[in-house]
């Protein structure tokens, strides 16, 4: 009879650890396979009648497509539609070669959950659902998020589950700015894309860039080159700055994110023609610099100087913004400024009278509802503990 080998416990140990490290190492490297990942809905028309959907796979996959049918309780049943899709071939250093892929949905029923998914014809990903928005200005909530920017997977990923686990019926999430730490740096935004999952492809993302989006190149700036390919906006900003500038209407509210990184001259003139034409009832605001700097050692006079003006003249209702890693809002008085951040990364505050609320080293979520003329702000932090909350009121006037 053959004896037994001993093995002694420390090698067996060493074994595994081997494995589970090489295994993490492939996991963690793995790049884009022909498998859709990174999925992410946005709008790039009317979100009533259309919705955008964007992906990555690797360059073996050059014709990608997407089928979309009415959601049926047997999902047998969905009749699917196939579209063909938009690919915009992107090189990172980090990544290689990869493939995004976009399709915008349109002629859609307004008020109505479609059932969606997205593949190369062969391989395809589950059904994802959507609800388009409705034509009347009926009551929705949405989630807003200050910079996530760093040590994403470990800390910021709670704060958004914990955001979605709160308020699992938002319409949609908003991100002003900082998204991630370095513009160009393919594992950051693995891991941007990875903490919400799959909650990118049900709930809509609106995202404004922030300094951290732009990479410097000797004496200029440029957005992210990841920006474009893996977000599908709007086209109806001002030329230089699309999908960066854009605005949505949805259900009574108009949308409107800025870039604060550059031409702001230019934003200034289309915002004003985009405020002196709006026919919605409430008007919210996001871009990554604030109006009013909470933080030690900041202040942003200029960009003050040539937005705030515009804001107070048409009542802008609520201004978004990030950048200064503290939590502040002003007086919710008129127009309410808010700074949040998300992420772990924290500064030191300058306490001013304008603060109505102020916090440090608190990484927050904030839950906005519309319900007629009530829109209600409030803050949690990352444990679901409320931090602030605060009600604006539309009179008769608009104010």
């Amino acid at each position: 009879m053959k004896k037994k080998q001993h093995i002694p416990p420390y090698t067996t140990l060493y074994r595994l650890s081997s494995w589970m490290f090489f295994s993490l190492i492939i996991f963690t490297f793995m790049g884009a396979s022909p498998y859709p990942d990174r999925i992410v809905l946005t709008w790039a028309g009317d979100p009533a009648h259309s919705q955008a959907v964007t992906w990555r796979t690797d360059r073996s996959v050059t014709q990608a497509m997407a089928q979309i049918g009415i959601a049926q309780d047997n999902g047998d049943e969905i009749k699917a539609e196939e579209k063909v899709a938009i690919t915009t071939p992107l090189h990172s250093d980090s990544d290689g070669a990869v493939n995004y892929h976009s399709v915008n949905f349109e002629d859609l029923a307004p008020a109505t959950t479609y059932a969606y998914r997205v593949g190369d014809g062969k391989q395809w990903t589950e059904w994802f659902h959507f609800k388009t928005a409705a034509l009347e200005a009926v009551p929705f909530s949405f989630l807003y998020f200050g910079d996530a920017q760093r040590d994403i997977k470990k800390n910021w990923s709670r704060v958004f589950r914990q955001a979605f686990r709160h308020a699992s019926d938002a319409a949609f999430t908003l991100h002003a700015g900082d998204l991630i730490n370095r513009a160009e740096n393919d594992e950051q935004w693995g891991e941007w894309f990875n903490a919400p999952g799959w909650v990118n492809a049900v709930i809509p993302v609106i995202a404004t860039p922030g300094n951290h989006e732009y990479v410097s190149e000797q004496d200029t700036r440029r957005l992210s080159s990841f920006w474009q390919p893996q977000f599908t906006f709007p086209q109806n900003g001002p030329e230089g700055v699309k999908e960066s500038c854009y605005y949505i209407d949805f259900q009574g509210a108009r949308i409107i994110s800025l870039n604060s990184n550059e031409k702001q001259e230019e934003q200034k003139q289309w915002l004003e023609e985009v405020l002196s034409h709006n026919p919605q009832r409430w008007t919210i605001v996001t871009f990554h610099h604030p109006i009013f700097s909470p933080a030690v050692h900041r202040d942003n006079k200029e960009l003050r100087n040539l937005w705030k003006p515009i804001f107070e003249k048409y009542h802008v209702d609520l201004v978004l913004t990030g950048h200064d890693h503290t939590y502040a809002r002003t007086h919710a008085e008129e127009t309410a400024y808010v700074v949040s951040v998300s992420g772990s990364k924290f500064y030191k505050l300058n306490k001013q009278p304008w603060m109505n609320r102020s916090g440090v080293e608190t990484q927050l979520y904030q839950v906005v509802r519309i319900d007629a003329d009530v829109l209600t702000f409030e803050t949690y932090t990352a444990t679901g503990i409320l931090f602030d909350k605060f009600e604006l009121k539309k009179q008769e006037d608009g104010k």
